[in-house]
Formats: C-alpha cells, sequence, structure tokens
C-alpha cells in the first residue's frame, strides 16, 4: 500500500493537573456543604433543646442526670391551706360531734 506513510507516532493523550484534581475539587465541595449543613441543624436543635429547658424551668420542671425533678410552685399556699384545715379539725372535734356517734357493732 502505497498511500500509507511510515512516519506514525503513537499519540498519547496527556491529561492535565486541572483534569486530575476537578473530581478531588468536587467531592471537596460536597463534603464541606455537608458539613455546613450539618453544623447549621446542630446550632438549631442546640437552639430549641435551650429554649425548651428554659421554657420548662419556668413551670418547675429540671432535666437532671438522674431524670426529671419537678418542683412544687406554691409552696406557702399549701401551708395556708394545711393551717386552715387544721382549724378546721381542731373545731369539729371541740365541738364533741365526733364524739356523740355510738360505736359500731359487730354482726355475725
Amino acid at each position: 500500500m502505497v498511500w500509507k506513510s511510515k512516519s506514525q507516532i503513537p499519540v498519547e493523550a496527556k491529561s492535565s493537573t486541572f483534569s486530575q484534581l476537578l473530581p478531588l475539587l468536587i467531592l471537596l465541595a460536597v463534603l464541606g456543604g455537608g458539613a455546613f449543613v450539618g453544623y447549621q441543624i446542630y446550632l438549631g436543635v442546640t437552639k430549641i433543646r435551650a429554649d425548651a429547658e428554659r421554657h420548662m424551668a419556668k413551670k418547675n420542671v429540671v432535666f437532671t442526670k438522674d431524670g426529671l425533678k419537678v418542683g412544687v410552685k406554691h409552696v406557702e399556699q399549701e401551708r395556708y391551706v394545711d393551717a386552715t384545715q387544721s382549724w378546721v379539725v381542731k373545731a369539729w372535734n371541740m365541738s364533741g360531734s365526733g364524739s356523740s356517734n355510738p360505736p359500731a357493732v359487730k354482726r355475725k
């Protein structure tokens, strides 16, 4: 075959440095975006938790490592009610109404 040239040199395609680094850059960009989204979710959850603890503290509910503790809010009111009840009980006992009832009889 006369028309073929004898000087055929095999040409190798050399890839550039940029084309070799492009997949690495894309991977780093995706990982950076995922890290940013994850950090924003963490910040949001932390803020919600702090707000919930503050709201529950207003209602005397506290989360501890042992569990949930509920405080008593109106101790003064309970003392007032206890004092009033003791006064009523004393008045009832002094009236003699409680002792005038006949004792209960056992039946067979």
